[in-house]
């Protein structure tokens, strides 16, 4: 069943308060099985306080992982289906260079890179340690192989020098990514350097790798290539992407391993299977096997056992509501995106919404402005909300319109 509760009336008519309040209810939404490969990148991959992950809504327990910490995400909905020490300080290794892949992309769609063009490699760039693409100083490189050279072979140097061709310095760069961070919700996360080698406090946690890695995959899809990229020769120096995943399940197209002493064996995983994507987070394990063992455990039960269903099209109404004092009686409160939602696998008919909005709604009204909130629940829990927005403009009425009204409040 779905219910519109109405929210308490505006300060200024606190006189007609008691006798003005307002339940809408009805307006049943159809669902639909099928998901696409995509989703708005506005929704945030963390639950707002209160919100439920979808598997403490399950009977079927999330497999037994040897990782320091890991998460599950549907990708389409942004929904966490299952964590372990979600927000738990964690050392990231390569994982960092998703958010250097972000920043780079973002400079190529913003014309200010281009894959063609050459990179000069500084002795900087040629001296950093840990994995390399072996690229030489003094050399040109073009972007486009550095980036093969950063993602596929996870050269600590060839990242080096695209951060430098897009800020000037590697310090420039990890300030935009940091920047970046911020900007998505990554709200644990601190870099302090561009490939990802050990500092104190170069930290970040699964939820908020999960968050960068939705966005990744729904921002550029154009490069996506790039992460599933299963071996690339530079230099005559051939090296395979260290994503077992790739040779594993043909449905995995990403996105990054990481490594090292003290951060253990980590990987970001992603898969397209029918329309719908889950992203897996995993650090700390033991080995190379268990981390990718780990991996496709959680991709297999995320896809196995939730479904993903949507509920409202974007700019569809979810509700009319009674206006008061405008030049129409009523106006149709609805979403900005498309809203979907992960549930156990065959529970979404058990779906519950509610729209609790303003009472009395009062002209005038701008289109797009917030008039209240759309709660979604199951089992009396709460899986998702979204603000309810105004879909057409309404004007105030006339004086005498606007007369008429407030003598009708007196009554409601």
């Amino acid at each position: 069943m779905n219910v519109f509760q109405p929210l308490p009336r505006r300060s200024r008519l606190a006189p007609l308060a008691l006798a003005c309040s307002l339940l809408v209810s009805g307006a049943a939404w159809s669902q639909e099985s099928s998901a696409p490969a995509l989703a708005a990148v506005s929704a945030a991959a963390s639950a707002p306080a209160g919100v439920a992950m979808v598997s403490s809504l399950s009977n079927i327990p999330a497999p037994v992982l040897g990782a320091k910490a890991w998460l599950t995400l549907d990708a389409t909905s942004g929904q966490i289906i299952s964590a372990q020490s979600p927000q738990e300080a964690v050392e990231p290794a390569s994982l960092t260079k998703l958010m250097a892949s972000y920043v780079i992309f973002e400079a190529l769609e913003s014309g200010r890179l281009k894959l063609d063009q050459k990179v000069r490699v500084s002795e900087k760039a040629w001296k950093t340690e840990g994995s390399r693409m072996f690229i030489n100083p003094n050399t040109e490189v073009s972007v486009d192989e550095l980036l093969q050279g950063m993602l596929v072979q996870s050269g600590n140097d060839a990242t080096v020098a695209l951060a430098e061709a897009v800020a000037g310095s590697e310090s420039a760069f990890v300030a935009l990514m940091n920047q970046q961070a911020k900007t998505l919700g990554m709200n644990h996360t601190n870099f302090t350097n561009a490939p990802g080698l050990p500092d104190p406090d170069h930290m970040t946690t699964v939820e908020d790798l999960a968050t960068l890695a939705r966005a990744l995959v729904q921002r550029f899809p154009q490069y996506r290539h790039y992460d599933s990229q299963k071996e690339f020769t530079y230099n005559n120096i051939k090296q395979s992407n260290r994503n077992r995943l790739l040779w594993m399940d043909s449905t995995v197209d990403g996105l990054k391993t990481g490594h090292t002493q003290s951060a253990g064996y980590c990987l970001v995983a992603t898969a397209l299977r029918d329309g719908r994507r889950v992203v897996s987070v995993v650090v700390g394990a033991a080995s190379d096997a268990a981390r990718t063992e780990s991996s496709l455990k959680l991709l297999n039960w995320s896809f196995k056992n939730f479904d993903t269903v949507k509920l409202l099209d974007k700019d569809k109404p979810a509700v009319s509501a009674r206006v008061w004092e405008g030049a129409t009686e009523s106006v149709q409160l609805g979403l900005s995106e498309p809203l979907w939602v992960t549930v156990p696998r065959g529970r979404a008919s058990d779906i519950k919404t509610e729209a609790r909005y303003t009472q009395p709604l009062m002209a005038p009204l701008a289109q797009g402005a917030r008039a209240g909130t759309l709660m979604i629940s199951l089992d009396g829990k709460e899986l998702e909300q979204r603000p309810l927005l105004v879909l057409k403009s309404v004007e105030e009425a006339g004086f005498f319109g606007r007369m008429l009204d407030k003598i009708r409040l007196l009554f409601e």
